[in-house]
């Protein structure tokens, strides 16, 4: 089985309940801290290639220098981007997951269910409580 890959903020609440999701399924992924081992631009551009996304759609502004540095101003190349990202690894929204069923920004966390490979093991209840996986490892109905 191909490694499941999660580019981990360990600071982040989504970030921490993703990881916890991940090994709920019985895998333990290799955790890239991304803030203290960056993607290179080639792995980032492939990322962003993988989710079928723009550089922009992986941009983070909460916590970061993106207003400071002007990123909303619509003149930037998606290779500028690349750039500040590289320089400011704080700007790349998280996690981002890659599986060998895909790659995926996972906001919210549940989102990697879709791409990972194994069921989940058992009940999972996010960090504030959420129910999201029941006992027999089905995802729970928001209307439950």
């Amino acid at each position: 089985m191909e490694t499941i890959r999660i580019f981990h903020n360990p600071k982040c609440g989504t970030s921490r309940n993703t990881l916890a999701l991940i090994r709920n399924s019985g895998v333990e992924p290799l955790v890239i801290e991304y803030l203290k081992t960056p993607p290179t631009r080639d792995e980032l551009m492939q990322l962003i290639s993988d989710m079928g996304c723009a550089v922009r759609d992986v941009l983070r502004r909460k916590g970061t220098p993106y207003d400071e540095l002007g990123l909303d101003a619509p003149h930037w190349t998606e290779m500028q981007l690349l750039d500040f990202i590289g320089e400011h690894p704080i700007l790349l929204q998280r996690p981002i997951v890659v599986t060998a069923l895909g790659t995926r920004l996972c906001r919210p966390s549940e989102a990697v269910l879709d791409i990972l490979p194994q069921p989940q093991k058992g009940a999972f209840t996010k960090e504030d409580g959420e129910r999201v996986i029941d006992e027999r490892g089905q995802r729970v109905k928001i209307d439950e």
